[in-house]
């Protein structure tokens, strides 16, 4: 009997390990998200060439959109390197997962 509780706890972690281990799935979009450097810079550009000349932009909110166009960079990059550190977390859990169905394989045809 107590082989058997020990074998539904082993189930019950066995599960929670699976269930943590999964491959992420969580993919947030916004219209804001697919806006790149680029469109920022038109934006900027159009905003320019078309401020009124007797009241030209003031010195401060050129250096906020510039420093705004900074955040926007270094958001940029490290969104790319949060995406790849997840790309090869999927790779060493879908690792994991093909080594211990081997395993377990390897296991049964021991015992057998």
């Amino acid at each position: 009997m107590t082989i058997t509780s020990t074998t539904n706890t082993v189930a019950d972690v066995q599960g929670a390990l699976d269930r943590l281990n999964a491959p992420s799935t969580i993919t947030r979009e916004s219209a804001a998200a697919s806006l790149d450097s680029a469109d920022f810079l038109r934006l900027m550009t159009a905003q320019l060439a078309n401020q009124d000349p007797l009241e030209p932009q003031s010195n401060e909110q050129m250096l906020a959109q510039l420093a705004q166009f900074s955040s926007l960079e270094n958001e940029t990059a490290s969104k790319a390197t949060l995406d790849d550190i997840a790309a090869k977390l999927d790779a060493l859990i879908a690792a994991q997962e093909a080594a211990n169905a081997a395993s377990a394989e390897l296991a049964a045809t021991a015992l057998v």
